[in-house]
């Protein structure tokens, strides 16, 4: 890997030493500049699980992407950098309380002195690791997060509109990417699959957050969110000047 090329594609000049504070640093980074997003699934282009892919598609082509690729490649940074990296497998919490399958999200383990769940790659989440300790009460930003655990499951939890809630759960059993395979190609192909029925690209901001939805941009700054339609001209020019991405026609 060209460590120095992805440490300017997220725009990163700071220590590379094997520390807590490095980790913080490329997590906020990666953060702020790569974005969350699944408009290959939309352009009908196969998102195939392999690190060096993940990591040309964010470097090299200048592009953000789903939970496997945006965690994946980071994976795969921090190893060249010396971290020590488990992959994990996550079930995602729907709006009911139930529980997706297994594989439906990728998350990061970073062992330093204690260790840390990284994710760069589950959209309006934590800006810097989590310390992975059950009932810590963490803030970022104003904002609240906690590690739970129950029936030997962890669970990742944020506070929103006066409750927590569960927004994944996993086991710290070490996974392969190749595992992760088979949910990688439902997400892109089912129709029962949020990420086949509307494009999304989402990146965080150091003041809140600026999301392409279909047809609508959303941005949010300091707690205020502001809401407009646009076309297919203006979204496109949004994606070039806001997220810098510009897909081949």
């Amino acid at each position: 890997m060209d460590v120095n090329a992805y440490l300017d594609r997220i725009a990163y000049q700071g220590a590379r030493t094997v520390t807590l504070e490095t980790l913080r640093s490329l997590h906020r980074a990666h953060m702020f500049t790569v974005p969350f997003e699944n408009l290959d699934i939309g352009l009908g282009k196969t998102i195939v699980c392999d690190e060096d892919r993940f990591v040309h598609k964010v470097v090299d082509e200048h592009r953000g992407g789903f939970c496997y690729e945006l965690n994946g490649a980071f994976a795969a940074l921090l190893r060249e950098l010396g971290f020590q990296v488990t992959l994990l497998s996550a079930r995602v919490c729907n709006a009911d309380g139930s529980e997706g399958p297994d594989f439906a999200h990728l998350a990061l383990r970073v062992d330093l002195e204690h260790p840390w769940l990284v994710d760069v790659g589950f959209g309006d989440s934590f800006v810097e690791p989590l310390r992975l300790e059950p009932g810590l009460e963490q803030e970022q930003s104003g904002r609240r997060y906690r590690i739970t655990v129950r029936d030997g499951r962890y669970g990742y939890a944020a506070h929103s509109e006066g409750t927590w809630k569960e927004q994944y759960s996993f086991t710290l059993q070490p996974r392969r990417l190749s595992e992760f395979a088979a949910m990688c190609h439902y997400h892109q192909t089912s129709p029962d699959s949020h990420f086949t029925r509307q494009r999304i690209c989402s990146l965080a901001m150091r003041e809140g957050r600026l999301t392409l939805t279909g047809d609508k941009l959303i941005e949010t700054r300091d707690g205020k969110r502001e809401e407009r339609l646009l076309n297919d001209r203006e979204s496109k020019a949004i994606l070039i000047q806001r997220f810098g991405i510009e897909l081949a026609a």
